[in-house]
């Protein structure tokens, strides 16, 4: 036991939580899986922690239990509040719970810096929260790393590198940013239902600049064209995106012939930055 709190096997039949699908529910109910991931992102004593889907609070009371200094757990599902209040009672003016969509509420008023990111994110609003926290307004952003489920072939496309049929827009945004690599790996027998995959936590840390300097906008034009039609050479899949683009792919020492996931992320910036420039 991590806390003095029930085991969550009996927090769930208590308060009738099964998993639904229209959530993008899957529990993990090993308090000691969830413990190991709360440390994942090392200390936390002096940090605020953003917690998304925490559903009956397994992650949540592996947080507090690592020493978190301040947790906001933000949940859509209203059957959750009961169990996750419990939580809170247990560790006085340490957890606060937002009822609602994570899409929709803007936890900054919650949370004072440094912050770190740490959630088994739903299923279905996985990839969207995270395409949000790598493309804010401005960089750095308000979180000092995040450390996230996902399904495993999610987490592989994030980290991978060029000549892999992982690697695509997804990889390149979190590595011109972040680091990042595969913190663990979870099968799915560990969940509750289990889902038809296995799943990885994925740990990124924010840089303090991008890794390559390009425009956000522009950078983002140029790989979503080049990976839309990743079979096609550059020179076809870019037409549309600047004038004389076989210039532009020379300048930045990209054969007019190559395909999008021949090209590493220092190149694409340079394509960026020659595109901006004309």
């Amino acid at each position: 036991m991590i806390d003095d709190l029930p085991p969550l096997r009996d927090v769930i039949a208590a308060h009738g939580l099964s998993a639904r699908k229209a959530l993008g529910q899957n529990f993990l109910l090993d308090l000691n899986l969830t413990h190991r991931i709360a440390r994942l992102p090392g200390d936390l004593s002096a940090c605020d922690v953003l917690e998304v889907g925490p559903g009956p609070g397994g992650l949540t009371r592996g947080l507090l239990a690592a020493g978190a200094r301040h947790v906001l757990a933000v949940e859509k599902d209203p059957r959750c509040m009961a169990p996750l209040a419990e939580i809170a009672a247990a560790h006085p003016g340490r957890l606060t719970v937002l009822e609602g969509d994570a899409l929709a509420i803007d936890p900054l008023a919650h949370l004072t810096p440094p912050i770190r990111v740490v959630a088994n994110l739903p299923y279905n609003v996985g990839t969207e929260l995270l395409v949000r926290w790598l493309t804010p307004p401005e960089w750095p952003p308000f979180w000092d790393s995040l450390t996230l489920m996902f399904q495993r072939e999610v987490a592989e496309r994030i980290v991978a590198v060029p000549g892999s049929g992982a690697y695509g827009r997804l990889a390149l945004l979190a590595q011109w940013r972040t680091t990042a690599h595969i913190a663990m790996r979870l099968p799915a027998r560990a969940f509750t239902p289990a889902p038809k995959v296995d799943s990885a936590v994925v740990h990124l840390t924010a840089l303090p600049a991008p890794r390559f300097p390009a425009d956000a906008k522009v950078l983002s034009r140029v790989v979503a064209a080049a990976f839309n039609q990743r079979r096609k050479m550059l020179r076809s899949a870019l037409r549309g995106v600047a004038p004389d683009i076989e210039g532009h792919l020379r300048a930045a020492d990209i054969p007019p012939t190559a395909r999008a996931e021949e090209i590493d992320l220092e190149r694409f910036c340079a394509l960026a930055r020659s595109v901006a420039a004309a």
